[in-house]
């Protein structure tokens, strides 16, 4: 237990696992025994969450955001990957430059012009999701493939594998796991940006668009545990990348205490 207040201590799973699980319980006990008042109650959140999903469709449309967002990754994690990897090559450097300085744009002004260009309103949201993504991806992915050192091209040139060899071997075999884990980070801003689009286009539904409903008619409760259910999907997620990165690449792991 004195590993827990130690600066840059690294305590026993089980241990950590323990705290966490102590903590949560700790936070779910104020809930229940002392609320506050701006949040609705534990039981009012959990009555409202049974409410959703047996007669407002709650899994339906949490589902229908899943499919989007997946999508959304697929894509985007294509193009950025296409993108990124030209740096490798200077002409193509300034490209990617470029792309991950347009993550500085706001939505709100590109989603009329995606409208007019678009002629649906799942390929407006689609796109949407796609840009936002692509360029935090390639900020990520970029910063990966221009950290790759001299001491692991030369490497790879002394087993006689050439440059374009070398390129495949260290760059885009080797930093496989790199660009699972940025992906695995950046996941996160399709999951937040679907509940705007979802709001501004609203024929396929969404979680986004259920959220919009509870928090228009004020139903507290009703918005408290779509966030929750948000935020445990997220989680599971991002342990769901973790853990696929363990089973695909064992070997990245190797290097951590």
């Amino acid at each position: 237990m004195n590993s827990l207040f130690i600066p840059n201590a690294h305590p026993r799973r089980a241990t950590f696992a323990a705290l966490v699980a102590a903590q949560v319980a700790l936070l779910l006990a104020i809930w229940l025994f002392y609320p506050l008042q701006i949040f609705p109650r534990l039981g009012e959140v959990l009555g409202a969450l049974g409410s959703l999903i047996t007669s407002q469709g709650l899994l339906q449309e949490l589902w229908a955001s899943l499919t989007t967002a997946w999508h959304a990754l697929g894509i985007a994690t294509v193009l950025a990957l296409g993108i990124s990897y030209l740096t490798a090559l200077p002409f193509f450097r300034p490209l990617a430059f470029a792309a991950s300085k347009l993550r500085y744009l706001t939505l709100t002004g590109l989603t009329f012009f995606m409208a007019l260009l678009l002629s649906s309103g799942h390929q407006v949201k689609l796109t949407v999701l796609v840009f936002g993504a692509t360029v935090y991806l390639v900020t990520g992915m970029t910063q990966v493939i221009l950290g790759t050192t001299q001491e692991e091209l030369d490497h790879a040139r002394t087993l006689g594998l050439g440059e374009w060899g070398s390129f495949w071997e260290v760059v885009v075999r080797g930093k496989l796991p790199d660009m699972l884990e940025v992906v695995r980070q950046n996941f996160a801003i399709i999951w937040t940006l679907i509940t705007l689009v979802e709001t501004l286009y609203q024929s396929e539904g969404g979680i986004g668009l259920l959220l919009y409903k509870q928090n228009r008619y004020l139903h507290l409760d009703g918005v408290l545990a779509i966030q929750l259910v948000i935020l445990a999907l997220g989680v599971a997620q991002d342990y769901g990348f973790e853990g696929v990165r363990r089973v695909v690449f064992p070997y990245a792991g190797l290097g951590r205490v």
